[in-house]
């Protein structure tokens, strides 16, 4: 059952709005929905969208500062994954509504 709208702090209404500012570009949905089918490194992703570094590192940081992606390091290597589950199946139902016919 749906919350009831007064139930709705301010902080939990910042966090929506900022999820969906997050998935409101398409350069992060882009990177989000590469994360969904495989970790990467920055320069993996680099490469599979054909975007520059600087724009996939800045890109990254605010998505992890939402808590929508998580990293680890691997020697000097940062590997980057989905953190939050429920956003990218928020973002899978809404690429195939996209398309759909």
């Amino acid at each position: 059952m749906m919350e009831n709208y007064f139930d709705l702090d301010e902080e939990t209404l910042f966090i929506v709005s900022q999820t969906f500012k997050a998935l409101s570009d398409p350069t992060r949905i882009r990177i989000l929905h590469l994360l969904a089918e495989k970790e990467c490194a920055v320069g993996e992703i680099v490469d599979e969208l054909s975007l520059g570094q600087s724009t996939v590192s800045h890109q990254l940081r605010f998505l992890k500062n939402l808590r929508l992606v998580k990293s680890r390091r691997v020697g000097t290597s940062m590997y980057y994954s989905p953190e939050d589950e429920h956003v990218m199946a928020l973002l899978e139902t809404t690429i195939k509504h996209a398309k759909h016919d």
